[in-house]
């Protein structure tokens, strides 16, 4: 048996351990809910650009009534965002520093850590302004109730201003969201 097994090892076979099982099943785990989670976050997204033609026509009073129905239900596939960004950081973390399946994973953290960024500096703020003096739930409400500094200058603006940057940066949002799930889906299939 030892004999057999040192020839097989030569031609690159090796014995499969108990504890290299456990690991593999592990990382496997670790890659579907990786997968699952971006999915989930990139479906937000997607769901926000394909209203994009119909809200363009919308005047403003059907506009702004029709933007009070995200917040309750958008919540919650809004955690599958930051939990997707951490389960991404950790698959690049365990993923060996070679090969394109490493350089897709750290792409793809990178297109959702982007896909963050325009949440924050083109979405937030205008949610802030807009629902400043909606009825909200209590954590909606305290959500956006932090002070994005834009209040007084938006006072002036057009609200077409503020529908145009809502829109065009969840398109934004969605491109980099289907790139982040592409390329992990590249990497984990690799």
């Amino acid at each position: 048996m030892g004999l057999r097994l040192a020839k097989l090892e030569r031609f690159g076979f090796r014995r499969v351990t108990a504890s290299a099982n456990a690991e593999a099943g592990a990382m496997w785990l670790l890659k579907i809910v990786t997968v699952l989670l971006v999915a989930a976050a990139m479906d937000m997204a997607l769901a926000h650009a394909l209203e994009l033609p119909g809200k363009l026509r919308l005047p403003k009073d059907q506009y702004l009534a029709a933007q009070a129905i995200y917040y309750p239900g958008f919540r919650f596939g809004g955690v599958a965002e930051p939990l997707s960004i951490a389960a991404v950081t950790l698959l690049a973390f365990l993923t060996p520093p070679v090969g394109a399946g490493f350089w897709l994973t750290v792409s793809a953290c990178i297109a959702l850590l982007l896909t963050h960024a325009v949440y924050w500096i083109g979405i937030y703020p205008v949610n802030s302004f807009w629902l400043r003096d909606i009825r909200l739930e209590h954590a909606i409400r305290a959500f956006f109730a932090v002070d994005s500094g834009v209040g007084n200058r938006f006072e002036s603006a057009e609200w077409t201003y503020f529908r145009d940057r809502w829109e065009y940066s969840h398109l934004a949002r969605a491109v980099l969201a289907v790139a982040a799930f592409v390329l992990l889906v590249t990497a984990v299939t690799r």
